[in-house]
C-alpha cells in the first residue's frame, strides 16, 4: 500500500489473467486479489492471492479498482 497526495493505492501484475478471471474483494480496511486460470479440461492451471490491510483512515465506500491494458491492477481508495 502506497500513499499518493489524499488517496491510497495498492498495485499488482495480474497481465497473466483475463479480466474475468480476477475477483476483488473488500472487507473490514481488507483488500483480497484473487485470479485463477482454469484450462480447458477444467484443472487450474495458473493461480494469483494476494492480501492486504488499507490503513485505518480509509475511506471504506471509495475503494476502486481498474484493470490497465498492461495488465496491471490498480486499486485506489480515499484518507478520510
Amino acid at each position: 500500500v502506497r500513499a499518493q497526495g489524499d488517496t491510497y493505492q495498492v498495485v499488482a501484475d495480474v497481465s497473466q489473467f483475463e479480466p474475468p478471471e480476477i475477483v476483488v474483494t473488500t472487507s473490514n480496511c481488507h483488500v483480497a486479489i484473487q485470479a485463477e486460470k482454469v484450462a480447458e479440461d477444467g484443472t487450474v492451471c495458473d493461480t494469483f492471492t494476494h492480501k492486504c490491510q488499507l490503513p485505518e483512515d480509509t475511506d471504506p465506500l471509495s475503494v476502486s479498482c481498474t484493470l490497465t491494458e498492461a495488465g496491471t491492477l490498480v486499486i485506489t481508495a480515499r484518507r478520510r
